[in-house]
């Protein structure tokens, strides 16, 4: 019996599906795969390092998605998910999609289909709320911020929305829970990184970075916000329901400027 090993990869997806190639291509009997950031040896396997190549990261993708477009899209929001070992489960799920003889047939019965489809969904839906709850603002270089802190990775999914929506501003969607965010030039989006402690609470707080005009648009739409509640038909549950109060310090409505 071949001894089983744990895959190291980069943490991107690229990387994963990377793991995956080599997994299939070699024949290796995984024991885990693991970010390079969070290794945790095993005790009876070896360890790869496997390094990031995009054809064969490609020719995985195009492999799951020629067995079917719902099973490409599951596996890549539950990787999105960051569930603790939700790696070696998505392997899992690619072996028995690439078993069946329909990919379009995979049992909702078996235990791993089932939970990798359940993290997708999970994932699908905080995208769409991410759409809804971003909430710009206007800094004096002329580029609308947003803070976000979603329960998952949602940054690459959201992308397209903004792109398509907001074509002729350039802005910037920062993720202050994972420290990275998609910044729009107005040509193409692009991943960056900044330190962000001066305007983290800058929803709350009058920042130097903002325009000036911005905090006057936030008490504008401050007070609509207020006049449009009709006292008798608040209804805080749904309302909770709807807007999580997890998302309410990003959300200008839900705030006063100081």
């Amino acid at each position: 019996m071949k001894p089983s090993t744990t895959l190291i990869y980069d943490g991107s997806f690229n990387g994963f599906l990377t793991a995956v190639f080599v997994a299939f291509d070699e024949k290796i009997n995984v024991a885990d795969i693991q970010k390079n950031n969070e290794v945790q040896n095993g005790l009876f396997s070896e360890t790869e390092t496997i390094f990031t190549h995009l054809d064969k990261a490609k020719r995985v993708w195009n492999g799951i998605r020629n067995k079917s477009h719902n099973a490409i899209s599951n596996v890549y929001f539950a990787f999105l998910s960051e569930s603790e070992g939700v790696e070696l489960m998505l392997y899992t799920y690619i072996q028995k999609l690439m078993a069946s003889k329909n990919g379009k047939s995979l049992d909702y019965s078996d235990g791993i289909v089932l939970h990798i489809s359940q993290l997708a969904r999970k994932v699908g839906r905080e995208k769409h709320r991410m759409e809804a709850f971003v909430r710009f603002q206007l800094t004096k270089d002329d580029v609308y911020f947003a803070n976000i802190e979603p329960d998952f990775d949602v940054l690459p999914l959201i992308s397209k929305h903004f792109r398509n929506r907001y074509a002729d501003q350039q802005w910037l969607i920062y993720d202050v829970k994972r420290n990275y965010g998609i910044y729009y030039n107005l040509d193409h989006v692009e991943m960056v990184s900044l330190n962000l402690k001066d305007i983290y609470h800058n929803k709350i707080q009058k920042s130097k970075v903002m325009a000036s005009e911005e905090y006057d648009y936030q008490t504008l739409w401050n007070d609509y916000f207020r006049s449009t509640h009709i006292k008798s038909r608040i209804n805080p549950k749904l309302h909770r329901q709807h807007v999580p109060k997890r998302y309410w310090k990003y959300l200008s409505e839900k705030k006063q400027v100081v």
